[in-house]
C-alpha cells in the first residue's frame, strides 16, 4: 500500500511530466492500433486476391494485362506509397500483368492516353484531376469507339475523389477504400457511365464524368483553404467575407438546350447462343423466298433548341452518374440553377452544405433535363468553370451528353446499395 501511495504522490508532484507522458502513450497506442488495423485489412484483401490467382487458365489463354496511370503527386505526394503498399500486391497476387505509367506533370495523362497500346484493363490511380485527364485523352483518340470498350478501374488516391461514392463503399479508412476498389477490379463487375463533352469555340473538347459548375458558390469554394486558421468556421467565414466584397453575387447566363432523348434498351453483356444448323437454314430460305421489305431512309429532323435566360447564384450541369444503376426513361444531363433571391444567412447556410456535396440544390432551384445545352455568358464576364473539380476559364461552351460511353468497375455491395435506394 505504501508503494501505491508513493507512486501517486510522485505523479502529483510531477503532474506536468505525468500529463505529457499520458498524452504520448495515448497517441502512440492509438497509432499502433491503427497500424495493426491496416495490416489486418491488407491481409484479408490479399487472401481474397490470392483466390483469383489460383484460378486455372487454358493453354491458349494469356494473363490479363492492366495499364495503371498513377499520379505520384496525388494525396500530397503519398499516392505512390499508398498504391505500392495497398493496391499493387493485390493485382500481382491475382495474376494480373500490370504496367505502371507515372505522370510527371499536369496534363501528361492526356498525352499518355494517345500512345496507350491495347490493354485488357485500364486503371486510374489518383484523384479527380487524373481521372478527368485520362477520360479526356481516351475520348480524343481517333479509335475511341474501340478503346472505349476497355473497362476502367478507379483507385481513389487523390484529395478529391468525386466518382468514388458511385462505385465503392466508402469509409474513414484510406487503406480500406483502396483495397476495396482494387478488389472490385479483380471481381470484374462493371457499370456504364455517362460522359459530358464540353467544347468551346476554339479549344479541343474536354470530357467530364461528374459535371460543370459555375457561379458564386464555386468561386468561394476555391478560397476556403485560405482560411485554414479558422478551423471548422472556415467555410462559413469564406462565404461571409465574399458577401462583404460584393453583394448580391448574381450571375446572368443564357441557356439553350435540346430535349432529352429516349433511352434505348440495354444491350446484353453476353452474346446469345448461336442457333442450330437447321434453324439457320430455314431462316436463310425464308429470307430468300420472302425477303424483308426495305425500310425507308430516316429523315433527320432539325434540332429544336429552346432558350432560357437565367439569373442565378450558381449553375451546375451534371450527369446521372451519382446513381449509375438507376433505370431511367430518358438519356439526359441535368441543368440546375439556384435562385437569385438568397439572403446573406441563406447564402452562408447553403454554401456550407454545398461544400460537402455540390449536387445539393434548394427546393426553389430551376431544374432542366436535356440531351445537349449551350451556355452564352454576357460580354465582359470573367470567372472560371469547375469541370470535375478542375479549373477552366469560363467561356461560351456547348455541353453534349454521351450516354453510357464508358464502363467502370463497381463493387457488388455498392451496386446492391444503390439499387435499394431506387426502389
Amino acid at each position: 500500500m505504501a508503494r501505491v501511495v508513493k507512486m501517486f504522490r510522485t505523479l502529483r508532484n510531477n503532474w506536468k511530466k505525468s500529463t505529457f507522458a499520458v498524452c504520448v502513450l495515448s497517441y502512440g497506442g492509438h497509432w499502433l492500433y491503427g497500424v495493426h488495423g491496416d495490416s489486418v485489412l491488407r491481409r484479408e484483401a490479399c487472401l481474397i486476391a490470392k483466390e483469383f490467382g489460383r484460378q486455372q487458365i487454358g493453354p491458349q489463354e494469356r494473363l490479363r494485362k492492366a495499364t495503371v496511370i498513377l499520379n505520384p503527386s496525388a494525396c500530397s505526394g503519398k499516392a505512390n506509397k499508398l498504391f505500392e503498399k495497398n493496391a499493387a500486391p493485390l493485382l500481382h497476387l491475382a495474376g494480373v500483368e500490370i504496367t505502371i505509367v507515372k505522370t510527371d506533370y499536369e496534363g501528361q495523362a492526356k498525352k499518355l492516353m494517345e500512345l496507350m497500346e491495347h490493354t485488357d484493363i485500364l486503371v486510374v490511380a489518383g484523384g479527380d484531376g487524373t481521372l478527368q485527364e485520362v477520360v479526356t485523352g481516351l475520348l480524343r483518340r481517333p479509335d475511341q469507339d474501340t478503346v472505349c470498350n476497355t473497362p476502367i478501374g478507379f483507385i481513389p488516391l487523390g484529395s478529391r475523389n468525386s466518382l468514388s461514392p458511385s462505385l465503392h463503399l466508402l469509409s474513414d479508412n484510406k487503406v480500406k477504400d483502396i483495397t476495396s476498389a482494387t478488389l472490385s477490379i479483380l471481381k470484374g463487375e462493371t457499370v456504364p457511365l455517362d460522359v459530358l463533352q464540353i467544347k468551346g469555340e476554339k479549344e479541343q473538347p474536354v470530357f467530364a464524368l461528374t459535371g460543370l459548375r459555375w457561379g458564386a458558390f464555386r468561386d468561394v469554394a476555391a478560397t476556403i483553404s485560405k482560411y485554414w486558421y479558422l478551423g471548422p468556421l472556415k467555410t462559413s467565414a469564406a462565404h461571409w467575407f465574399s458577401t462583404l466584397r460584393e453583394w448580391p453575387l448574381v450571375r446572368e447566363v443564357s441557356v439553350s438546350y435540346l430535349a432529352p432523348s429516349l433511352r434505348p434498351p440495354d444491350l446484353p453483356t453476353q452474346k446469345p447462343p448461336r442457333p442450330n444448323l437447321l434453324h439457320r437454314i430455314i431462316r436463310r430460305l425464308q429470307n430468300r423466298w420472302n425477303p424483308p421489305a426495305e425500310e425507308p431512309p430516316k429523315v433527320e429532323e432539325p434540332e429544336q433548341w429552346k432558350e432560357e435566360h437565367l439569373s442565378t447564384l450558381e449553375l451546375f450541369i451534371h450527369t446521372h452518374n451519382k446513381n449509375p444503376v438507376e433505370r431511367r426513361i430518358n438519356d439526359s444531363l441535368v441543368i440546375c440553377a439556384e435562385p437569385d433571391n438568397f439572403t446573406v444567412g441563406e447564402y452562408i447556410t447553403v454554401g456550407s452544405k454545398k461544400e460537402e456535396d455540390p449536387t445539393v440544390f434548394t427546393k426553389d432551384s430551376t431544374r432542366l433535363e436535356a440531351s445537349a445545352c449551350q451556355l452564352q455568358l454576357p460580354e465582359g464576364s470573367a470567372g472560371f468553370y469547375n469541370i470535375d473539380n478542375e479549373e477552366y476559364e469560363a467561356m461560351p461552351v456547348e455541353v453534349r451528353l454521351l450516354p453510357r460511353k464508358l464502363r467502370f468497375f463497381i463493387s457488388s455491395e455498392r451496386r446492391e446499395q444503390l439499387l435499394s435506394l431506387t426502389q
